[in-house]
């Protein structure tokens, strides 16, 4: 369907293409990985059309239709967002546009002598929207939006009135909805709470169309794709696999490249070391000359390109007392709403409890309870001794000094830290090189974040209170989080939509639902085990590629 014909393209000094081919073919799900800053963003646009190649081609076969979501998802404001998905369908929605002018037409007055061709045109342009499946389209935008976790008030109130992420929920709905030959998908696992990432997941698996994406959550690529194009160093290499493979592979491949690498290595010291030591004798002369010869004919073994991988060993926190936190009949409402009605809940020191619950169920809200950022209505929470909190949360961004740079807010918080370290802090969560220099105010959401983080566990407290703290982190980053935090003897309790975080740092599983709140020993694999679902809001479910 699309093919990538020995493309070259620059962006400035940097080379983010040269001689590159790739395939995309009928049906596939493929995910694009890559090291940021590789080219995967410049790819989509050069798939799209809204950039060409410096060299080479783009060959996209006749009559393909492509739909394209990004994070950057413009202007939406001034009518429901069920209206705002329905836009965005496809050739159906210019059909139905068409089909309103002429139904207007057709009731105007003043057009009542072109009534004849008008209700003609009426019959022909209605036979297709019915052929195009436009009576049910509705139906189908209101069922992509509440797979994407909009409620019925969400999805007939005004757009504008969205947060950016619900935004994007509208904006990756419009091609959900549009159903192209070829999905092009940037980033859809941003944004998402864990119910909508699963439907998305099922939605995904019935597509019977073409799949490129992008994606941070290793579990999400994992179940959704079935091969791998990996963008490095100007090439485009493809391997036939999900994520899991890919990475088990290119391990490979690295392993027996460095051992090719290696033994040429051998081989050419050893003949530079006979030329050298005989260079000067003329009874050798021309065993020497054949060297050299046999030398400038090797084809040389590269060495593997190594991806920058950095570690941090985080300091141990301060022991804390064995009870943490203690809720004791706590209430709490918002207005009309009742968040929680007599809650008893307890954490003992090393628990990790990670929290679900649907959008609205209180996550947040306990999160903010634990740690003072809110008070109970009614009720006790008491904190342990020697309970010292570090709570991770979206506002916690705005805590950052806008004229600093990030190595100022990290020396600002710790002057007695050795530059080095501070430098290694930095780099652990993304900021390299140049990126010290940064100003916070130019930072990115995600930027803050990876931030706020470093600072916190810097000089880690002994009771983590995390609200989705692996948002906008990159693969690579959230695994050395994982891998530091797995190592954290303190006591957590985390919101995450990541399964793969979940799974690996969670002992025991707090369960918000309607009828009331359920906990469990063992962490998020033994619940799922338990539960049968993956999500409180999961029971049964079974939601696919609407048609």
């Amino acid at each position: 369907m699309i093919r990538l014909d020995n493309i070259s393209k620059q962006n400035g000094r940097q080379i983010l293409f040269l001689e590159a081919a790739a395939a995309l073919q009928k049906g596939e799900k493929v995910g694009l990985v890559g090291p940021n800053g590789a080219g995967k963003t410049t790819l989509f646009r050069l798939l799209n059309g809204q950039e060409a190649p410096d060299e080479g081609q783009v060959l996209i076969d006749r009559g393909v239709t492509i739909g394209f979501f990004s994070q950057d998802v413009g202007e939406m404001v001034g009518r429901p967002a069920v209206a705002e998905v329905m836009d965005g369908a496809g050739p159906v929605s210019a059909v139905a546009a068409e089909l309103a002018l002429l139904e207007a037409g057709m009731a105007d007055p003043e057009q009542a002598d072109d009534l004849d061709s008008l209700v003609e045109r009426f019959g022909e342009v209605q036979a297709r929207f019915e052929e195009l499946g436009g009576y049910a389209l509705e139906s189908r935008a209101r069922e992509v939006l509440a797979g994407l976790g909009f409620s019925e008030a969400m999805m007939d109130g005004d757009v504008g009135a969205l947060s950016g992420g619900w935004k994007m929920r509208v904006a990756l709905a419009r091609i959900l909805l549009m159903q192209p030959d070829v999905m092009l998908l940037d980033e859809p696992s941003n944004h998402l709470d864990l119910e909508s990432l699963i439907w998305l997941e099922q939605f995904l698996a019935g597509y019977e169309g073409a799949l490129l994406m992008t994606s941070h959550d290793r579990e999400f690529m994992n179940r959704v794709v079935g091969k791998i194009i990996e963008i490095d160093a100007g090439a485009l290499t493809t391997y036939s696999g999900d994520y899991a493979f890919y990475e088990q592979q290119r391990a490979l491949n690295e392993k027996q490249q460095q051992a090719q690498f290696e033994r040429q290595q051998a081989m050419l010291a050893k003949e530079i070391s006979f030329i050298e030591r005989f260079k000067a004798r003329a009874s050798h002369a021309a065993q020497v000359q054949s060297r050299v010869k046999k030398l400038d004919k090797i084809e040389r073994v590269e060495p593997p390109k190594r991806r920058q991988s950095v570690s941090f060993d985080f300091p141990q926190a301060p022991r804390s007392g064995d009870d943490v936190v203690n809720l004791r009949k706590v209430h709490k409402r918002y207005g009309e709403r009742t968040i929680y009605a007599g809650l008893d809940f307890a954490v003992r020191r090393r628990e990790r409890w990670c929290v679900l619950g649907v959008n609205g169920a209180g996550k947040s809200t306990l999160l903010r309870l634990v740690t003072g950022a809110t008070q109970p209505d009614d009720g006790m929470i008491s904190v342990g001794n020697s309970v010292r909190i570090g709570y991770f949360a979206q506002h916690a961004m705005e805590l950052l000094v806008g004229d600093h740079t990030v190595f100022q807010a990290l020396e600002a918080a710790f002057p007695q830290a050795s530059q080095g370290s501070l430098r290694a802090l930095a780099g652990c969560f993304g900021f390299s090189g140049d990126d010290v220099e940064k100003r916070c105010r130019v930072l990115s959401g995600g930027e803050k974040a990876r931030l706020v983080m470093a600072r916190m566990l810097y000089d880690p407290p002994n009771f983590l209170v995390l609200d989705e703290p692996t948002n906008h982190l990159d693969m690579a980053t959230k695994e050395m989080l994982v891998t530091a935090l797995a190592q954290y003897e303190g006591t957590m309790l985390f919101v995450s939509h990541d399964r793969h975080f979940l799974a690996a740092l969670s002992n025991r599983v707090l369960e918000l639902t309607p009828s009331g709140v359920m906990q469990y020993g063992g962490g998020y694999t033994e619940y799922v085990a338990r539960t049968g679902q993956e999500a409180p809001g999961l029971y049964g479910s079974g939601m696919s590629a609407v048609g």
